[in-house]
């Protein structure tokens, strides 16, 4: 099997086109003298056939015809040729054109001229395609191709389908295009059927569809969910085309075509930003982001340089991801500063250097610890961390005359049952507090599960499922509301550009959704069968952990702004006396390492924390 072994070599490829253009001239003479040549025509003929294949041979080698791999012929290769043999044409005429201003002849009859043309191109082109063909049928047959469908029969679906043709023709065969647009049903599109959205069902139950290829960039999420329903039953994979952004050198490779992922589905459309605002806030401002390290930090991170600050301040004490976020930047091409601070803020004489030194005008407090059975096994930490590092944030802010201070909560602050959401309220309950005898606009946002997020959910379950499970969850009831990272930063910065000072804004979280069915779409989209391939398991709520997630107290209501995806609770208001005194008396129990002392304390300021499936439930009896 000669044509499966190796590349042609060059000089054989050129001697080929040579043929190929002695046979065309000759042709084209026998054309146009319908197969009976005039007689002394015969010389004439040969000085012709001479002087065409001149011209050729020069335009191959100026062209590099011959220089592709046969086998890979691409539509490039098919508009070199085109372009070459035309240029060499057009180089004919003139010729033709010159012999007659001369001598009143033409050299070359001019239908011969252009029966060679249209019989080189065509038969160049063919037989490389010819070659390229039966090069991967004899590779590969089509039995033994593995079928995909790809959704979209536009010009992206048109790219995808040559690069698969190119990179992996000769695993895959694409079976068919599903179109939305009903008048492209029953069309062909490079000899591949297009079927309507309808079809898709049909197409996976009569043929095994390894992979439906979504080629369609911003597709709506509910239409990709239908879709992956769809496919689920028939173990079909589906797969997204990158955004063109990322193509390499503008070009679709094959290994750029991914398995969907679950961030893909939950997430919801895009948000609406209002970039004038959040320019207006940020535009040459200096901006601090604590907890820069961090997921939801150093995302603000990434969305604030955007806004071309004056400055960015990544402040964070965990060194290796500050260091990986600084190094991210740093290949970025920004018009603003970057500085890198190492601090605690539960550091006080720390932080008001830095205040000091730098002297931020806004603020994105994102700093905080947030695991939930953590935290319930060591208040202390949590008390030092959330409370006393966001006091110590928020009256460095005041002393500095920082402009605006915007503080990320959580959900878990509503009717908190742990440690952890009693933390944060208090903290909410503060930066409240303050705002009413400060010239500095307090903000604080609050919202649930971060899709993505340092030890979240999302990535613990991929671990386990590409360990070979089992895939642990705490309860089979057990909800939450989930966000992207992206998304809930830009409701970060929509809300803190339009707070006036003292709002905590909640976020719509869309649906709650059931961990379980979470964790079973993630099994799927592996491509693996639950409790054949990957085992569920369920462990037992862990300490502090509720079933389910609210994002209002009981007895807060909430008013509405002009973005409709954020809301701003109304909640009750305390005095800033008496929650710093409250504070410092809960911060001094630090020093005495008694967890149900200080737990009592944060009941006592939170009247609403209720422990729950905890050593702590005792003291609310």
């Amino acid at each position: 099997m000669l044509i499966l072994k190796g590349n042609t070599p060059r000089w054989i490829i050129f001697l080929i086109d040579v043929f190929i253009c002695i046979f065309s001239i000759v042709l084209s003479y026998l054309l146009r003298f319908n197969f009976t040549m005039p007689e002394g025509s015969f010389h004439d003929i040969i000085y012709v056939t001479s002087y065409v294949l001149l011209i050729r041979i020069i335009s191959f080698f100026i062209g590099k015809t011959y220089s592709g791999i046969i086998r890979y012929t691409s539509s490039k290769d098919a508009q070199r040729i085109f372009t070459v043999i035309s240029i060499g044409s057009i180089f004919l005429c003139i010729t033709n054109l010159g012999t007659f201003y001369y001598d009143a002849f033409y050299f070359i009859p001019f239908s011969v001229i252009i029966i060679d043309y249209m019989a080189t191109v065509f038969i160049m082109i063919a037989t490389r395609t010819v070659v390229k063909v039966v090069y991967f049928e004899l590779k590969n047959p089509n039995k033994q191709k593995t079928n995909v469908l790809i959704y979209g029969a536009g010009e992206a679906g048109i790219i995808a389908k040559r690069t698969l043709d190119r990179d992996a023709g000769t695993k895959y065969k694409v079976l068919g295009f599903i179109d939305d647009d009903a008048n492209k049903a029953g069309k062909k599109l490079e000899d591949v059927g297009i079927y309507p959205y309808e079809k898709l069902e049909y197409l996976l139950k009569d043929n095994t569809i390894a992979h439906v290829i979504i080629s369609i960039q911003d597709m709506p999420k509910a239409k990709k969910q239908d879709i992956v329903e769809k496919c689920f039953p028939y173990n079909a994979k589906v797969l997204n085309v990158p955004p063109v952004t990322t193509w390499i050198n503008g070009a679709l490779s094959f290994k750029q075509i991914k398995k969907i992922n679950i961030e893909e589905l939950l997430g919801r459309e895009l948000i609406k930003l209002d970039t004038e605002k959040i320019k207006k806030q940020l535009l040459n401002k200096v901006v601090l982001v604590t907890g820069a390290a961090g997921s939801i930090g150093s995302e603000i991170v990434r969305q604030i340089v955007r806004f071309n600050p004056k400055k960015v301040i990544l402040l964070d004490q965990a060194e290796s991801p500050l260091y990986e976020i600084e190094l991210e930047l740093l290949e970025k091409t920004m018009n603003c500063e970057i500085e890198v601070v190492m601090g605690d803020i539960r550091n006080k004489d720390r932080m008001d250097n830095m205040f000091s030194t730098f002297l931020p005008e806004v603020i994105y407090h994102a700093a905080a610890y947030k695991h939930v059975p953590m935290m319930e096994n060591n208040p202390s930490e949590a008390i030092l961390t959330n409370v006393l590092g966001t006091k110590n944030m928020a009256d460095l802010s005041v002393k500095y005359k920082v402009k605006e201070f915007v503080m990320v909560s959580t959900d878990k602050a509503v009717n908190p049952t742990n440690v952890m959401g009693a933390s944060k309220r208090i903290a909410e309950i503060y930066i409240q507090s303050i705002n009413k005898t400060s010239t500095t606009k307090f903000i604080t946002t609050r919202f649930g599960n971060v899709l993505g997020s340092n030890g979240s959910v999302i990535p613990r379950f991929k671990k386990q499922i590409d360990n070979g499970g089992p895939v642990t969850i705490t309860h089979p009831e057990i909800t939450r509301y989930f966000m992207t990272i992206p998304e809930a930063c830009q409701l970060v910065l929509e809300a803190g550009a339009m707070g006036q000072g003292g709002e905590i804004f909640i976020f719509d979280m869309g649906k709650s959704v059931k961990i379980v069915d979470l964790a079973k779409k993630m099994i799927r989209l592996s491509g693996l069968t639950i409790d054949r391939d990957i085992q569920i398991i369920y462990t037992g709520l862990r300490p502090g952990e509720k079933l389910y997630e609210e994002l209002l107290n009981d007895q807060e209501n909430t008013l509405p702004t002009y973005h409709s995806q954020i809301m701003i609770a109304k909640v009750m208001e305390y005095n800033l006396k008496e929650v710093s005194a409250n504070i410092n008396q809960l911060v001094k129990l630090f020093n005495e390492q008694n967890n149900e002392k200080i737990v009592e304390k944060m009941k006592e300021i939170v009247p609403e924390f209720k422990s729950n499936n905890s050593i702590f439930e005792k003291l609310d009896k």
